[in-house]
């Protein structure tokens, strides 16, 4: 028996050390084409790109899914010179990942106005027909990419978006460069250095108990409800940030606040996005609407909300001239919060 569980802990120590190590060397490959322009670029010859256009991925059809198409540097560089382009534009392609053989991933947008192109922007409908692809809005295709397609490409159009809207100096107002990997962009004259950034949002199921708490935005596609959330204010701790925004959306107070996960997210323009349960205090569960902010607010019983996740959307009007309730889809986090909350009510419903 002794020998049994030597052999099997041995085994469980060497695949966890071989995870670790490929972790390990994947994230320190990262790193160092993130501070070696000239190991980034020698990663470009073999890595594979990702084509935007005006920040919108280039993205095929599959079996009712989207799928993200990759190009080797020397695909990239006869397209460009196809449609009349230097292939010194492929500099404003930025680092997105690498995979686990170190295949490093960029992102480059043919839609934005480069330094080093002839033109300011490829026309898209050529480059569509061309590329047997179309240019789709990540906000209406993000639902329907594989888990890590939706990643990357939501890290690249953050990225993207960052670097096409600090192309300036804030202090010289002289234009910055970005390094190979577009992890920083510096002022020449003065040597400030600029890093990416994410805003932090702070994403809150509110439940009295029994119950959660749900509310939507004119802006929310019709019929869809989901958590309560907002940006974290200059000052704030996330905890303060909850009870702020709770307060300020739907008129209630909060206690018993715990972290359940974060998510990163390419809208507006890069966030980040931290979920946390948190209980109103005992007495204290009726809503007062903050129009400027929400549409409506509600609460939801176990059942309806159980029922909403096994829903798709987004969803027809109905005869009756409504529309069915729904959640957001499964790749966003509101999704899991949600979905974690029905599980505990589960489980905590069942005999013991």
């Amino acid at each position: 028996m002794s020998l049994y569980c030597g052999i099997a802990c041995r085994r469980k120590f060497f695949w966890c050390y071989r995870l670790l190590s490929t972790y390990v060397t994947k994230t320190r490959y990262l790193f160092e084409l993130k501070e070696d322009d000239d190991a980034c670029k020698k990663a470009q010859q073999t890595g594979a790109f990702y084509l935007f256009h005006s920040l919108a991925p280039l993205l095929q059809t599959s079996a009712h899914q989207y799928l993200a198409p990759r190009h080797s540097l020397l695909e990239l560089e006869r397209l460009l010179g196809k449609f009349g382009q230097d292939a010194q534009r492929i500099e404003d392609s930025v680092l997105i990942g690498c995979s686990e053989q170190q295949e490093a991933w960029f992102a480059l947008d043919l839609g934005l106005d480069s330094s080093f192109s002839i033109s300011a922007s490829l026309h898209k409908p050529e480059m569509e027909t061309e590329l047997k692809g179309s240019f789709i809005e990540l906000r209406k295709a993000l639902f329907q990419l594989n888990a890590r397609d939706a990643s990357l490409l939501s890290t690249a159009q953050a990225l993207l978006r960052w670097h096409d809207a600090h192309q300036f100096c804030s202090r010289s107002g002289q234009p910055t460069k970005k390094n190979v990997a577009g992890s920083k962009r510096v002022c020449p004259s003065n040597n400030i250095i600029y890093y990416p950034q994410m805003a932090p949002v702070a994403i809150t199921l509110v439940s009295d108990g029994t119950r959660c708490l749900l509310a939507r935005q004119s802006s929310f596609p019709k019929g869809m409800y989901s958590a309560l959330a907002g940006f974290c204010d200059i000052g704030e701790s996330v905890e303060e940030t909850i009870r702020r925004e709770v307060a300020e959306e739907v008129g209630l107070e909060v206690e018993s606040l715990q972290y359940y996960a974060s998510q990163h997210w390419p809208f507006p323009s890069g966030s980040l996005m931290i979920a946390c349960h948190a209980t109103v205090k005992p007495g204290q569960t009726e809503i007062q609407v903050n129009l400027r902010e929400l549409e409506t607010a509600a609460w939801f019983s176990h059942d309806e909300v159980a029922t909403a996740l096994k829903r798709k959307g987004p969803y027809t009007q109905q005869q009756n001239g409504t529309f069915p309730f729904w959640l957001p889809p499964k790749l966003a986090i509101s999704h899991q919060l949600i979905k974690e909350w029905v599980e505990k009510q589960t489980c905590s419903s069942l005999p013991a």
